[in-house]
Parts: C-alpha cells; structure tokens; sequence
C-alpha cells in the first residue's frame, strides 16, 4: 500500500536528465528574451532582435519535452535512444546559443556568409548542429516506429506517425536555403552583411509579417511548412489525448484499434496539410491571401480527412452491432 504514492516520482526520474536540461536551459533564454523584447528596441530585418530566439525558446522547451515524455515510455533499446536524445540536446543547446548570441550582437544567425573568421567559425558550428539535431531525430524515430510505444495503439500510432511528421519539418528547413537569393541584409549598426538566402519567396526578407511569428503577408514564406510539420509530433499526440478523454464519454472510441485508426487518418491529413502549405509557400502565395486554387485544394483535403474519418466510425459501429 506504501508503494503507491512513490511511483510517479519514479516515473519522473526516467524522463531524460540531459532533454530536461536543455529544456530548462530554453525556458531560462524565453525569460531573456522576454526582457529583451521590453528593453531592447534594436530591429533586425524587420523585426525586434530577441524575437528569433524567443520562438526557437519556445518550439525547443515543447518539442525536448515531448522527446523526455517519449523516452520515459517502455521501449527497447533505450541506450540507442538515450544517447540520440543526448545528441540531439547537446546540438539544439549549442545552436539556439549561437541564435541567443546573434540576436544579442545584433547580427544574423541564418545565412551569414560574412568572411570574418568568427562569423564563418559560427556559421560551421551552427549547420553541424543542425544536422545533428537531424540525424539524432531520424535514428530516434526508427528506433521508436518499428516498435509500440505508448499506453495504447492510438498513441503510440500518434508518436510513430508525429515523429515523422517531425522529421519531414527539418528536412523542409533544408528547402530555405536552397530556395532565396543571395542578397545584402544590415545588422542593427547598419553594417552590411552578405547572406546566402532567406525566409521569404517572391518577397525580399523583412516586409511585412505575422505578430510574433513574422511570417511574411506579401509573398510565400517556407518557415510556414517547417514549423507546421515539425510540431506535428504534439498535434498528434494531442489528438490521442482527446480520443482517450472522449473514450469515457462516447462508447463507440472505447476499442483502442478505432481511437489508432482516427489518429492514422489525421495523420494523413496532417500530412496534406504540410504539403499543401508548402506547394503554396512555394508559389509564392502568402499564408493569409490563399487563392481560389489553394482554397479549393484545402477544401478537397478536408472533405477527403472528413469521409475518412466517417468511415472509421461507421465501420466500428458494424463492427460493435453485430
């Protein structure tokens, strides 16, 4: 009887000390971005300087939670995983770092092709760690996909689908450089500094966005689809928890193979989604003025996403009358 009260802080003693270092470490840069953001009036391209490092604050404290969460799951081969999710911690510290640094220059983290030694020195360090972080999540979702993880099929659907969506996020980053022109940008001393790329397609970096995450009003902008996929790990994972609390309450999600089916099929339509926000990135279409082709591809895909779903319920409803 005295064991019960001890066992979550077993539990909590499994998540990944170095993942919840890094994530303490995020959540220390949010608190000085924050303050950055009130005392420090200093423009970058556009936009306030601590602002770059307030979001990735805040996507790198979600998303190195969520990967603790995960790999305080029973799974096999958890030396494997401790050690990609070490990898993976270490990388997101040090770049993010370099982005905390940056801002605090008041230079460019991304894209700087400046030949002073320092800033090529960083720019190495900083695509080392990219790919790293890279790497480390693709070996960690093979080794968590080919086996269940998670207390039922839905979730452990939602992670192995979610991890994907997640890989398929940093390798859409990898369009961005590809994509802009080689351009001139000014640091916030009015220093000219060569840049290999940039955010925006159609529309020069730096015109106007979004509030906070600036992405651009005027023309496409891939930060769009990179963002969308990457935390497409914790839309899914949300989706398994709100099947699993409407379970309680609606008899027909009670089986866990209908709860995985609907998760599979939002995944899919997640993955639509990405697709569709990046072909629409690409043409040079901002997020908010969709044209009529957009808006009927979207429409498509949702009806698609909806008769799939319907689907999944009218078969479990055969299923659970006969």
């Amino acid at each position: 009887m005295s064991a019960a009260p001890h066992e979550p802080r077993r539990r909590v003693t499994r998540w990944h000390r170095p993942l919840l270092l890094m994530v303490a470490s995020m959540l220390v840069l949010l608190a000085v971005s924050v303050a950055g953001l009130v005392f420090d009036d200093r423009v970058l391209q556009g936009a306030p300087v601590w602002l770059k490092p307030l979001k990735f604050a805040v996507s790198l404290a979600v998303y190195g939670t969520t990967l603790a969460w995960m790999l305080s799951l029973p799974h096999r081969g958890r030396r494997w995983t401790s050690a990609m999710a070490t990898v993976f911690a270490a990388a997101a510290f040090v770049d993010v770092g370099i982005v905390a640094v940056q801002a605090a220059r008041g230079t460019f983290s991304h894209f700087n092709d400046s030949p002073e030694p320092f800033e090529e020195t960083i720019q190495r360090v900083f695509g080392m760690g990219v790919m790293s972080m890279m790497l480390a999540n693709l070996v960690l979702a093979i080794l968590l996909t080919v086996q269940r993880v998670g207390p039922d099929r839905a979730a452990s659907r939602a992670i192995h689908t979610g991890l994907g969506l997640a890989i398929t996020g940093m390798v859409l980053g990898f369009l961005i450089p590809f994509q802009g022109e080689p351009h001139t940008g000014l640091t916030t001393d009015g220093a000219p500094v060569p840049l290999t790329s940039g955010h925006s397609v159609g529309v020069p970096d730096g015109g106007p966005g979004l509030p906070i995450t600036q992405w651009s009003t005027t023309g496409g902008d891939l930060r769009v689809p990179h963002f969308v996929a990457l935390h497409g790990l914790q839309v899914m994972l949300l989706l398994a928890l709100l099947l699993a609390w409407l379970a309680a309450r609606h008899p027909i999600l009670r089986d866990e193979r209908v709860r995985a089916r609907l998760v599979g099929v939002a995944a899919t339509g997640y993955a639509g989604l990405v697709a569709l926000v990046t072909w629409q990135a690409l043409r040079g279409q901002p997020l908010t003025g969709p044209d009529l082709l957009t808006l009927g591809a979207a429409a498509l895909l949702a009806g698609c996403t909806a008769v799939a779903c319907g689907a999944v319920l009218s078969t479990a409803v055969e299923t659970s009358t006969r």
